[in-house]
């Protein structure tokens, strides 16, 4: 355990993890806009803009107060942050509507991160509890915005890799959830906050 402290505080280890995370960025990038530049699909751009911002607010992410030391934890947030950069343009249209709920799922994303800021994570850790902007009414607006861009991402752009790689996707977008709660429940003011806000995801049904 005590091994696991020092790992998840190492610089080195960050260190590898973001240049691990902007290698595979890089390809994604690269895919996806030049997708854009051969079909006019906007919702490529965006997606691609959603997980550059990702990037940039892990890059300037604040010292935690605490982070998990579950070697799980890990596994989850690093797998769930790095199979969406895994996702292929080429497949699909079923529904032409489907960028609408991409740039929905962004809008979210953007207002949820001018609350979030620098306490963005990718494993389950104690930053600063928020509670204002979108976290008023919804535990996770991140991930909630997530479901309209995975969504919206399959309705444009749907293949057998991707429609597995999207399971795949939300499914550890549960399992983060339910890991970063049980970290976060630790803090007396994260008690406090989900006694007052009901939902996660979204309000009046989860």
């Amino acid at each position: 355990m005590e091994k696991m402290k020092l790992l998840a505080r190492s610089h080195l280890v960050n260190i590898a993890i973001s240049v691990l995370l902007a290698a595979v960025w890089v390809s994604f990038a690269i895919k996806h806009v030049g997708a854009f530049q051969d079909t006019g699909k906007f919702g490529f751009l965006l997606f691609c803009f959603s997980e550059t911002l990702q990037a940039f607010f892990f890059l300037i992410r604040k010292i935690p107060k605490s982070v998990s030391v579950d070697p799980f934890d890990w596994l989850v947030g690093i797998a769930g942050t790095m199979i969406p950069l895994f996702f292929v343009p080429g497949g699909e249209v079923l529904w032409r509507h489907g960028e609408t709920l991409v740039l929905l799922g962004v809008t979210i994303q953007v207002i949820g991160l001018m609350s979030l800021n620098r306490s963005f994570a990718i494993v389950a850790a104690n930053r600063e509890i928020k509670t204002s902007g979108l976290y008023q009414f919804i535990r996770h607006p991140m991930y909630a915005s997530y479901l309209f861009l995975f969504s919206g991402y399959a309705l444009f752009n749907a293949s057998l890799m991707n429609l597995g790689l999207i399971i795949l996707a939300f499914s550890f977008l549960f399992l983060r959830l339910h890991q970063e709660e049980k970290h976060l429940s630790q803090d007396p003011i994260y008690c406090e906050y989900k006694s007052r806000v009901r939902f996660r995801l979204i309000p009046f049904v989860y």
